[in-house]
């Protein structure tokens, strides 16, 4: 059956994280055909409870200050996994199949930011995007707040001994003094300490045994607490002496006070930069099965390899508890300024035109910001362009490869390569913690 739950994006997040992707089927009957072909596919069906939504559904994801549609949220992650040229190719040939069906649908190719954000909030690994708008939840509970601290208004008060004062009566104007000093009461939500909760179908599928009639139905969102809780606590903790300059928080009736900086609750990952020339001996297609598993093998030329890659990797002086979450790429075309400050390795070839685009191009001043790591065959000489960037460049050598090394599988043998991928590790693990990386980032 159609839905009528106003949040499709929260629904295909909750599906992906219970490993039971939606299916596209040619209506909204939940026992019609399925079908792979976005052209033809009308609907997004869900189980558990069964739903279904319009393709054409918009949804909460901001793109060009407009909101994308269900069929373009679910061809990017379909094609998350896709080069950038091929997933733009693919928009394409679907555009052209849509234009000769009705000429209405459309799929919004989206930029390499942004998809990388909305991949990322599906995929669970972040619960913030700047791309996403709040639920109306969310800003009734916001406005819930504002109403309990008096910074909007909510119920009118009636000054205390003004109940029995007849109309037309003059106020003391002391008096009156006294009653403009008092707070106003909030509203019963903000009495009640909330909003009726927001509820998720979703729950079925964590917990069927509460999942009876007499029970609730679905599970409780409690973020509109959490943003509740917030406004207040904001306001009770003391000031704290910091090395910026602190913004100042005026409250009715009370003197401006300081109030700490909030930081974003979701750590950023660090980057870790790769040379995009053929010589490399480290590219897109081989670096995770490297720096994961401890196993070289050569990189392969398929055009179809990700342009993108994402590493976790506990290191312990840093955070003993989360491992952090490293994203790899070639080239920084799509970096956001404040990108390079998260820019923590650079892997190079000794070849000055890999550093056109970067921020800094000379490549003394950028292995004082990030450090180098140069990976040759073992036995061979370090170029010298490399040795000639001094100690920011860390030189490592891995065994040829020989396909029939061990005389078996072409991987057998290779245990040195563990112990050059535990150095590089290290290295890398040393140079952020020199340059303040702790458990919420730079210099938290």
């Amino acid at each position: 059956m159609a839905s009528s739950d106003p949040d499709p994006l929260l629904r295909l997040r909750q599906s992906i994280a219970a490993s039971e992707p939606p299916i596209a089927t040619i209506s909204s009957d939940p026992s019609s055909e399925a079908t792979d072909n976005l052209a033809t596919a009308t609907q997004l069906q869900f189980n558990n409870p069964p739903t279904s939504y319009s393709l054409d559904t918009p949804t909460r994801f901001i793109s060009s200050d407009k909101p994308v549609d269900l069929r373009s949220i679910w061809f990017a992650w379909q094609k998350k996994d896709v080069a950038i040229p091929d997933y733009i190719a693919s928009a394409q040939s679907l555009n052209e199949e849509l234009a000769v069906k009705d000429g209405a649908s459309k799929v919004q190719n989206l930029v390499f930011v942004e998809r990388l954000d909305l991949i990322t909030w599906l995929e669970g690994a972040s619960e913030e995007s700047e791309y996403i708008k709040g639920l109306e939840s969310d800003a009734s509970a916001t406005h819930s707040a504002q109403v309990a601290s008096g910074a909007v208004g909510g119920v009118s008060t009636v000054p205390s001994g003004a109940a029995g004062t007849r109309v037309g009566r003059t106020t003391d104007p002391r008096l009156q003094k006294i009653y403009n000093g008092e707070r106003r009461m909030g509203d019963r939500n903000s009495v009640l300490r909330g909003i009726k909760p927001t509820v998720s179908p979703f729950f079925h599928q964590l917990s069927p045994t509460f999942a009876s009639p007499k029970r609730l139905t679905a599970t409780q969102d409690f973020s509109h607490v959490r943003k509740l809780a917030e406004s207040f606590l904001s306001r009770s903790r003391p000031a704290k002496s910091l090395p910026t300059q602190p913004s100042l928080v005026s409250l009715p009736g009370k003197p401006p006070i300081a109030q700490k900086p909030s930081h974003s609750s979701r750590r950023p990952d660090p980057i870790i930069l790769l040379s995009p020339s053929a010589s490399s001996l480290l590219r897109l297609s081989n670096i995770k099965s490297f720096l994961s598993d401890g196993v070289y093998t050569p990189p392969t030329t398929s055009t179809t390899a990700a342009n993108i890659l994402h590493i976790s990797r506990l290191l312990p002086s840093i955070d003993a508890h989360r491992p952090l979450r490293f994203i790899l790429v070639d080239t920084p075309e799509q970096f956001k300024p404040d990108y390079w400050g998260r820019v923590v390795a650079v892997f190079t070839t000794g070849q000055m035109w890999q550093f056109k685009g970067y921020k800094w191009q000379d490549p003394r001043e950028l292995f004082k910001e990030a450090l180098g790591v140069y990976v040759g065959w073992r036995g061979e000489d370090v170029p010298g362009s490399v040795k000639g960037w001094g100690r920011g460049v860390l030189s490592v050598g891995v065994e040829k490869w020989n396909p029939g090394l061990g005389g078996g599988a072409p991987t057998q043998g290779r245990w040195r390569d563990r112990e050059v991928v535990e150095g590089v590790w290290g290295r890398i693990e040393e140079w952020m913690r020199g340059k303040g990386w702790g458990k919420e980032g730079v210099g938290r």
